[in-house]
């Protein structure tokens, strides 16, 4: 599938600056002869950090259900935020906003809500401020990808991904003229972070306030 195997990419990586830190831990403790001990830890908690790394970086692939006008969870976690927005860039005019908490042992890949073309991809810096307070979108580091729905030519949906304190690194993986399946593969959020979905007033909500959503497979909205 599109996409697949980037998360555990990203993983490995993690896993090789980690293996290269406990090196020099080891080397370190030779050097200074601080005794056998101290290796032994540093390869310990370089195993420990290796499997809960797999862990957070796992992929699995999503079971999108198909039907028209469905809009599908971007991301995996719990939704602590429902709310209708007086006026918003994207969608543009009024619009629901829908709030998906991602804590760190949630999977942490975002799939595409719906079929459609990227039409923006605009990255924005700020702080590093707690997910867990919603309203973190107006300050922290955050990518906005906005898209153009197959469904409902002209009207556009916006999907934000937020940093958090753990959350330093956001990865798209689509850009503007990219061709989206709903359900598909766009986006990696590093460490516990937010996902905040756009919406015209048209689609009907059907999910409530802390539903815990699946990426790429809980229905969380419906075109009227």
């Amino acid at each position: 599938m599109k996409h697949a195997g980037k998360a555990r990419h990203a993983a490995l990586k993690l896993i090789l600056v980690g293996l290269l830190g406990a090196c020099a831990v080891c080397a370190i403790a030779g050097f200074l002869m601080l005794g056998l001990w101290l290796a032994v830890f540093a390869a310990c908690l370089w195993l420990l950090f290796t499997a809960f790394t797999f862990y957070f970086f796992r992929d699995p692939n999503a079971h999108t259900p198909q039907g028209p006008g469905l809009v599908v969870a971007p991301g995996h976690g719990k939704v602590d935020l429902i709310e209708k927005l007086a006026e918003s860039n994207v969608p543009g005019g009024p619009c629901h906003r829908i709030s998906i908490f991602l804590s760190v042992i949630d999977i942490h890949v975002q799939n595409a809500p719906v079929s459609g073309t990227v039409t923006a991809v605009t990255r924005t810096n700020g702080k590093f401020m707690s997910a867990l307070k919603s309203d973190c979108a107006a300050f922290n580091e955050n990518v906005l990808i906005e898209i153009d729905a197959t469904e409902t030519p002209g009207e556009k949906i916006a999907l934000r991904l937020i940093a958090g304190v753990l959350a330093r690194r956001i990865v798209p993986f689509v850009t503007p003229g990219d061709e989206l399946q709903r359900g598909e593969r766009i986006s990696l959020i590093q460490f516990g972070s937010r996902c905040d979905i756009y919406l015209p007033l048209s689609y009907i909500l059907k999910v409530g306030l802390g539903a815990r959503v699946v990426g790429g497979e809980t229905v969380v909205a419906a075109k009227a």
